[in-house]
C-alpha cells in the first residue's frame, strides 16, 4: 500500500497539471456551439436537399478557391466551417456567404482550444503525450479508489479544501475523487480510445481494433485527378436519395492520391455528431464509387462509434453536457491542487527543540 501511495503522489505531482488543463479545456469545449458568437451562428438548420446543393455548388464553384472540406451546419450551430488549407479557414452561412475568415488557428479561440485539448499544440507527438497522461489518469482514479477505502470512515464531501494546507488538500482530493471517480473513468477511457485504438479491447473485446480498422477502411484509391468542373448538386442529390433521412455533415476533397471525394452523413440513429455513413465519389467525374451504411456496420464498430459522443457530450442534450462539464472541472480541480500540494505546500519539518541547559 505504501508503494501504491508513493506512485499515486509522485505521478500526480508530475503529470497532474497536464490532466488539469485537459479537463478544463474539455469542459469549455463541451459548450463550444453556445459560446462561438458570430452572425447566423444561431440560425435554424436548413437541411433541404436543394438548399444544400445550391450552397455546395456556390462554395465549390471556383477551382482555385474551393475549400478542402466543408463541415456543414448542425442543429446546434448554424454555420458551415470551411477548411482552406494549413491553418486557414472560414465560416459561411447556410446560403454560402462567408461571415468570418482566419489565416491562423490563433485567430479563433475554439480552434486553438480544440488543438490544445487533442494535440497539446504539438501534433501527433502532443496527442501521444495527452494519451499517456490519460493512462496515468486512469491509474490515479483506480489507485485513488484503493487508497480511499482505508480512510472511508472519515469521508466528508467538500468542493474546496477547508484550508490551503497540505493535509486539508489531500483530504478534499481523496473524498471528492471518490465521488467523481465513475465520471473520470468514463471521460478518460473514452478519450483514450480515440488516441490508442487497442484500448477498445477493454470494453469491446480483443478483436475490436482489427474489426474497427476493417469497418472504417475507405475504398481502394482511384487514379483520378480532381476535375475543375463537377456536378456538386448531383453528388448532394445522390447522397440524399441513398440515405433520405440523413443529415449532410462533411464534404471532403481527395486526400493524397486517393482520387475520392467523400461525403459523410449522419442518420438519426447515429450518436456520432458527424456520422459514419459515408459516400465516395470519383474525383474526375463525380460518379458514386461506394457507400457505407453506418447502421449496417458490425456491432463492435457501432459500439466504437458511440464512445466519442459520450466523451464530447454530443449525445444526451444539456443534461449530459452538464455531467461532462462536472467531470472536466473536477479533473481540473483535482489535478491542479495535487500539483500545488505536492510541490508548494509540503509540510515543513518542525524545528528540533534545544535541550534545556542547567543554570
Amino acid at each position: 500500500m505504501k508503494t501504491l501511495d508513493f506512485l499515486h503522489r509522485w505521478t500526480g505531482g508530475l503529470i497532474g497539471l497536464v490532466l488539469a488543463l485537459l479537463g478544463l479545456s474539455g469542459a469549455i469545449l463541451v459548450h463550444k456551439d453556445a459560446w462561438v458568437m458570430l452572425p447566423h451562428a444561431g440560425d435554424a438548420l436548413a437541411a433541404e436537399t436543394e438548399t444544400v446543393a445550391a450552397t455546395v455548388t456556390r462554395l465549390m464553384a471556383d477551382p482555385a478557391a474551393r475549400p478542402q472540406s466543408i463541415n456543414f451546419a448542425s442543429e446546434t450551430f448554424g454555420l458551415h466551417r470551411l477548411s482552406l488549407g494549413k491553418d486557414a479557414g472560414a465560416y459561411a452561412d447556410q446560403a454560402g456567404n462567408v461571415v468570418a475568415t482566419w489565416q491562423s488557428q490563433w485567430e479563433r479561440p475554439e480552434i486553438w482550444l480544440f488543438d490544445f485539448h487533442h494535440h497539446l499544440f504539438a501534433g501527433d507527438t502532443g496527442e501521444t503525450v495527452a494519451g499517456i497522461a490519460g493512462i496515468a489518469g486512469l491509474f490515479f482514479v483506480l489507485s485513488g479508489i484503493i487508497l480511499w477505502w482505508r480512510t472511508r470512515k472519515t469521508f466528508e464531501f467538500r468542493l474546496w479544501p477547508r484550508r490551503m494546507s497540505r493535509p486539508a488538500i489531500v483530504r478534499q482530493h481523496r473524498d471528492l475523487g471518490i465521488i467523481v471517480a465513475p465520471l473520470l473513468l468514463l471521460s478518460l477511457y473514452t478519450g483514450l480510445t480515440m488516441i490508442f485504438r487497442p484500448m477498445t479491447m477493454l470494453v469491446l473485446g480483443p478483436s475490436a481494433p482489427s474489426a474497427i480498422g476493417a469497418g472504417l477502411k475507405p475504398p481502394p484509391p482511384l487514379k483520378a485527378e480532381l476535375a475543375d468542373t463537377i456536378d456538386w448538386a448531383a453528388i448532394v442529390r445522390q447522397a440524399r436519395q441513398r440515405f433520405p433521412d440523413a443529415q449532410f455533415r462533411i464534404l471532403s476533397l481527395p486526400r493524397g492520391d486517393s482520387g475520392l471525394i467523400s461525403l459523410r452523413m449522419k442518420q438519426p440513429a447515429e450518436w456520432l455528431p458527424n456520422g459514419r455513413t459515408t459516400l465516395y465519389f470519383a474525383a474526375d467525374s463525380g460518379r458514386l464509387v461506394a457507400a457505407r451504411d453506418a447502421l449496417a456496420l458490425p456491432a463492435t464498430v457501432r459500439g466504437f462509434n458511440m464512445l466519442f459522443p459520450l466523451h464530447a457530450a454530443k449525445v444526451g442534450g444539456l443534461p449530459w453536457r452538464l455531467v461532462m462539464t462536472v467531470s472536466g472541472l473536477a479533473l481540473a480541480l483535482l489535478g491542479s491542487l495535487a500539483v500545488w500540494s505536492f510541490w508548494f505546500r509540503r509540510n515543513r519539518p518542525m524545528p528540533a527543540r534545544r535541550p534545556a541547559t542547567a543554570n
